[in-house]
């Protein structure tokens, strides 16, 4: 019983091999058949028949004569064929990688989120694809862009590279303004063109998780609270996140007593333009538009704002405004008042946009683990 079975197993091993052969074969002498003789290759198609023959008969012993023989012939008169076939599969994967390369420079590429900035819509551990060639596609090196189908537009999520960064460090933000706009931040709340940017309140107490730890420090989230609005600029709509107190001082504002918001520092923190000549920390200044000086042709400059509107007063009136310059965007971080952006660093260059964020394929932190609701969302 013992022998049958080894038997059996090495009957299958032996036409699995001439199988193997006789597709070689066939294929090789379907490619290079023509580079043989006549009679080399009428020998070599006669014994492919034979071996055929004997693997519908079942016939082992002419399996076991004919196999080393053709074999031995392929590798004598077809060995070039032999090593075309290793070359194919080389080529076919080197045209693999090839492409590979191309998709990831020129069509779209993959970022992970590092930072709580841009959350609610992005979070810690969120994996993202970005449309590359949607603003117009870059040259590696050169940072030359040709084919731009669009510019950049209001409400975009960009990934960008920092301006005047040595490290040349990817980020992530929403567009809130472009070139031509005037914006201007006060107590936190937006105003594009002199229009304050419209948003209702979603949630006045809501939790995320923030700071990823830092290797060696042990476990350092930390839940933070904060208050959700909604925010609409032109047709986008996205969830934005501020400080828990703000729905009640916001309330203020609407019923025209907000002259005293400005005594609460956390929330005057991160308006923009600042009262102080540097606006920027990266500049000395920020020249004034009456200027016309040659500055502000990079990185903007600054106007009085008009009459400041109903419901405005003391710290959270409307002081001066900011203009962005030709050639660049603002942008903000969803996470307002936790978010190191333009108003810091001032406006992105059009040349250093990346992309377009597109949706999230993949979403895992060390602190939740996988987010399976948050694969596959589309980042509005």
């Amino acid at each position: 019983m013992a022998t049958s079975a080894a038997d059996a197993r090495i009957e299958r091993k032996l036409h699995t091999e001439v199988k193997k052969l006789v597709r070689e074969t066939r294929a090789s002498l379907g490619r290079h058949g023509s580079r043989l003789s006549n009679r080399v290759r009428e020998d070599i198609e006669g014994r492919v028949e034979r071996l055929e023959t004997a693997m519908r008969e079942k016939d082992g012993t002419t399996m076991r004569v004919e196999l080393p023989v053709l074999d031995a012939m392929v590798d004598e008169q077809l060995a070039f064929a032999r090593k075309s076939a290793f070359r194919e599969y080389a080529e076919s994967i080197g045209i693999a990688v090839i492409i590979a390369v191309l998709l990831r420079t020129f069509v779209i590429e993959a970022f992970k989120i590092p930072s709580g900035s841009m959350i609610p819509t992005m979070e810690i551990g969120d994996h993202i694809f970005v449309n590359k060639f949607l603003y117009g596609i870059r040259i590696p090196v050169l940072g030359v862009k040709f084919f731009q189908f669009r510019k950049p537009e209001r409400g975009e999520v960009i990934v960008f590279e920092k301006p005047r960064d040595r490290e040349r460090r990817d980020f992530i933000k929403r567009i809130v303004a472009v070139a031509g706009d005037t914006l201007e931040v006060r107590c936190g709340m937006l105003y594009v063109n002199g229009e304050r940017v419209s948003r209702e309140l979603v949630a006045a107490s809501d939790f995320h998780w923030d700071d990823p730890p830092e290797p060696g420090t042990g476990d350092t989230w930390t839940r933070v609270e904060s208050s959700r609005y909604r925010e609409t600029l032109g047709e986008t709509r996205y969830d934005t996140l501020y400080d828990p107190d703000r729905p009640e001082y916001e309330h203020l504002v609407d019923a025209g007593g907000a002259a005293g918001w400005g005594a609460s520092s956390s929330l005057t923190s991160r308006d923009f333009p600042m009262q102080s000549s540097a606006i920027f920390p990266d500049f000395n200044r920020i020249p004034r538009c009456a200027d016309h000086s040659e500055e502000s042709s990079s990185i903007g400059c600054y106007a009085p704002s008009p009459q400041t509107q109903k419901g405005d007063a003391g710290a959270c009136a409307l002081q001066r405004h900011y203009v962005v310059p030709e050639g660049h965007v603002f942008g903000m971080g969803d996470n307002r008042e936790n978010s190191s952006d333009s108003r810091q660093w001032g406006p992105v260059p059009l040349d250093n946009i990346k992309g377009k964020a597109l949706f999230i394929w993949w979403s895992s932190n060390d602190k939740v683990g996988v987010q399976w609701d948050r694969i596959g969302k589309v980042v509005e």
